[in-house]
């Protein structure tokens, strides 16, 4: 997807279809959204910097245990750990920060890493919720 602002809404539909398609509930489709929407919104903002040269790739796979989504940006890059944390009383009144906050509060797993080539590489997994 392209470095641009409408890739989140693209990138959250494409998302709720595959979990649709999988079979999950409303309440796990909704987690994934919101857990989506920030990845794809830091990667285009924060990794990328809306630079429409550099592209935002996601990627689905749905197993028996539930579905894995990656997203990754192809900017500098940053240590997640570097990041403060936005419950600290200091960092109450900071707007960074909070969507890697969201990402871990909607899915079961999340994790970072630097691949090879530069960027980052946001990979969250959710445990599958069957729909009714």
């Amino acid at each position: 997807m392209p470095s641009r602002i409408e890739s989140v809404d693209e990138a959250a539909l494409k998302a709720e279809a595959f979990a649709r398609e999988n079979g999950c509930s409303e309440e796990f489709m909704s987690a994934v959204d919101l857990a989506v929407r920030e990845s794809v919104a830091n990667a285009v903002k924060h990794g990328n910097k809306f630079d429409e040269s550099k592209k935002v790739e996601m990627t689905m796979n749905c197993s028996d245990e539930g579905i894995e989504i990656t997203v990754r940006d192809f900017g500098t890059g940053f240590m997640v750990n570097d990041v403060p944390d936005p419950t600290n009383p200091e960092n109450l009144l900071k707007v960074n920060g909070r969507g890697i906050l969201f990402m871990r509060s909607f899915m079961d797993e999340v994790e970072w890493s630097n691949p090879p080539g530069g960027g980052i590489k946001v990979k969250m997994f959710k445990k599958t919720i069957n729909a009714d």
